[in-house]
């Protein structure tokens, strides 16, 4: 089984230095790429130089995380890809439980391995920590994180169980089906591209999967972080993407509504919180919304699908009415 694991990268010299050497000596049983988003640093220099066995696709423009990715793996001929952050330090062994999950369950198609906080390795990360799930609404959360609450690692999620979605931060997919579901959304631009893909593997009958056996460590907000006002325009206006494209039926029309104003209700609170740029972030968000809604009406009639997508109603009421802190203490829609 070949594997190819390709590192996205755009002007990131500096994390590449630092997280580099942890993927090239622990990843023997891999090809490795650097996908490079048209950087205008020597950071591609530096990687020929001190990796020569590293190969290097050279995007033309810097389409983000979707564009950059479908442009570099459609040169990359291998059975599963691992789309990997620039950011994550990998650990021995890692990609051993991974390829026996592939070898020995041909209905799995995606896997996410164990992602812990680079900055506090005892906790879990943001970006995917045991695997993620949305709610009915289409807010994301994790096993191990919900919001900005982040969990202590304690075992409490060592076992191999299927989720909703995988996260880019790392992603294995199979090749063969990457290619059958039409690859990653490019109007997403960055941030949530990889739930949409994960909701289309789903539709097509495949399997996502969370693996405990393979831990891997992330940085996090090393292209955008929490504060900057373009993160929070981009998880804003893919929610609604997101939810017009793939829920099904007429319920998608009161489930967008009520998100509308649950935005707008975040809106107010970052003009009480003095983060006005955020608020202006969700109006812009908004209006990109409905300059590419005919659009995704003609998406939503090529991959909406049936499959029941959430198991909880709504993580925000469970999170800040109920104040349910940790996903084990989630009640699930009876």
């Amino acid at each position: 089984m070949n594997i190819a694991v390709v590192i996205l990268n755009w002007n990131g010299k500096t994390i590449l230095e630092e997280f580099l050497p942890s993927v090239v000596t622990h990843s023997k049983e891999a090809k490795i790429y650097l996908a490079d988003n048209a950087s205008t640093d020597n950071s591609v220099t530096y990687v020929s130089k001190t990796f020569p066995e590293i190969n290097i696709i050279q995007n033309q423009t810097n389409g983000g995380y979707a564009k950059g990715y479908n442009d570099a793996l459609a040169k990359i001929e291998a059975d599963i890809y691992c789309l990997i952050n620039s950011d994550i330090e990998v650990t021995e062994n890692w990609l051993t439980p991974i390829i026996e999950t592939f070898q020995n369950a041909q209905e799995v198609a995606a896997i996410q391995p164990k992602i812990l906080d680079y900055k506090k390795k005892t906790h879990f990360e943001y970006a995917g920590a045991a695997g993620g799930f949305i709610d009915k609404l289409g807010y994301p959360y994790c096993r191990g994180r919900i919001f900005d609450t982040l969990e202590e690692d304690l075992g409490q999620y060592n076992n191999a169980s299927e989720i909703f979605w995988a996260s880019g931060a790392c992603l294995f997919v199979r090749k063969s089906v990457f290619d059958e579901v039409g690859k990653l959304d490019e109007d997403f631009f960055a941030h949530q591209e990889e739930i949409d893909l994960c909701w289309r593997i789903q539709n097509q009958g495949h399997k996502i999967l969370y693996n405990d056996k393979s831990t891997v460590y992330h940085l996090g907000g090393a292209t955008l972080d929490t504060m900057n006002p373009k993160k929070t325009y981009l998880n804003f206006r893919n929610s609604l993407y997101l939810l017009l494209k793939n829920v099904s039926g007429n319920k998608v029309w009161f489930i967008l509504i009520i998100r509308m104003i649950l935005d707008g209700i975040a809106g107010a609170k970052f003009i009480f919180e003095g983060r006005f740029s955020h608020f202006v972030a969700i109006i812009k968000a908004h209006f990109s919304f409905y300059y590419n809604f005919p659009k995704f009406i003609k998406k939503r009639k090529k991959t909406s699908g049936k499959k029941k997508y959430y198991v909880i109603s709504s993580v925000v009421w469970q999170y800040y009415i109920l104040k349910k802190k940790l996903f084990n203490q989630l009640t699930p829609v009876r």
